[in-house]
């Protein structure tokens, strides 16, 4: 049996959904059953149950987006941080491996590979290196699992929410035996205010940088392939390989979607931040080489783009 905590929320819909499908069994716990907010409550739980695996998709997103995050700190730094530590030492204690739902949101920007030298480059909106993400220059490498992140409370500025999630990662590293899957900005085909492309579609003026992504379904479905594969712990980036613009994924929707809208940009960081933004939003590249090489097939970017504006389901 494996116990699913957060089931009801975004990403937690879709591990359970693909539980279903694989015909595994799984208890979807909520904190109305059992407090697992609590180490003695949740403790007690795992040693009466024995679940086989914990798989944990709960944390503290804000709502609608990050922003929320700054007006609420301690519930964010409990859902980010608090739990998954918590989690940690329940399952080293009763003895139980499990899996952590973390975030890509710890960096910004991407590797620059240059003769003779690799450098870190946190803004890939400036002309230069857009110029590059635009041609999938070979140039734009992604943040590994090995590199430190560069958008937390250790390395400023950054959101709060991002802050909670990169210490969230350091609070559980080396308790117990733990995947660390790093999810980045969701989409699938399915209309949905937490959905990516529904969210381009929603804006008001979109606001174009560059970014590794995550199809819900291959998401969730190549973190469950680590686990029955018994792939190494540790930490795995868990993005579909490669990134894309903002400005591909408009031309996209306009492609499948033919939208009446007309798409509009903001000139620039300061309008944007000025307008639309209340704190730091992570734009970076993720390399997902990590997760390739222990055998889980996973589709890239593209491919995942186009199967989901074709198969497009409004709300």
């Amino acid at each position: 049996m494996i116990l699913l905590l957060g089931a009801t929320g975004y990403i937690g819909e879709a591990f359970a959904k693909e539980l279903e499908r694989r015909k595994k069994k799984f208890v979807p716990l909520s904190r109305r059953q059992v407090d697992y907010t609590r180490f003695d409550r949740l403790l007690e739980f795992l040693r009466a149950n024995q679940p086989a695996f914990v798989l944990n998709a709960a944390g503290f997103t804000g709502k609608p987006n990050v922003d929320a995050c700054e007006l609420d700190k301690a519930g964010t730094l409990l859902g980010n941080t608090l739990l998954p530590q918590t989690i940690a030492h329940a399952c080293v204690a009763a003895g139980i491996p499990w899996g952590h739902v973390s975030s890509g949101c710890i960096y910004s920007g991407a590797k620059i590979s240059e003769p003779g030298k690799v450098r870190v480059e946190k803004d890939l909106a400036k002309p230069e290196l857009h110029a590059l993400a635009e041609k999938k220059s070979p140039a734009i490498l992604g943040f590994t699992e090995a590199d430190t992140p560069n958008f937390s409370f250790r390395d400023q500025p950054c959101s709060f929410y991002s802050g909670t999630k990169a210490l969230g990662e350091e609070a559980i590293a080396g308790i117990g035996q733990s995947y660390i899957w790093r999810l980045r900005i969701p989409f699938d085909e399915f209309d949905n205010k937490r959905n990516y492309l529904s969210k381009v579609q929603r804006y008001p003026k979109v606001y174009e940088n560059v970014n590794s992504i995550s199809h819900r379904a291959d998401y969730v479905s190549a973190c469950l392939d680590l686990w029955e594969r018994r792939a190494p712990f540790g930490i795995y980036n868990v993005t579909n390989p490669g990134y894309v613009t903002t400005r591909h994924v408009v031309d996209l929707i306009e492609k499948h979607l033919k939208p009446a809208r007309k798409f509009e940009f903001w000139q620039n960081d300061e309008e944007f931040y000025k307008v639309a933004a209340k704190t730091p939003r992570s734009n970076c590249v993720m390399d997902a080489s990590k997760l390739l090489a222990a055998g889980v097939k996973i589709r890239g970017v593209e491919e995942a783009l186009e199967h989901a504006l074709k198969n497009w389901k409004p709300e």
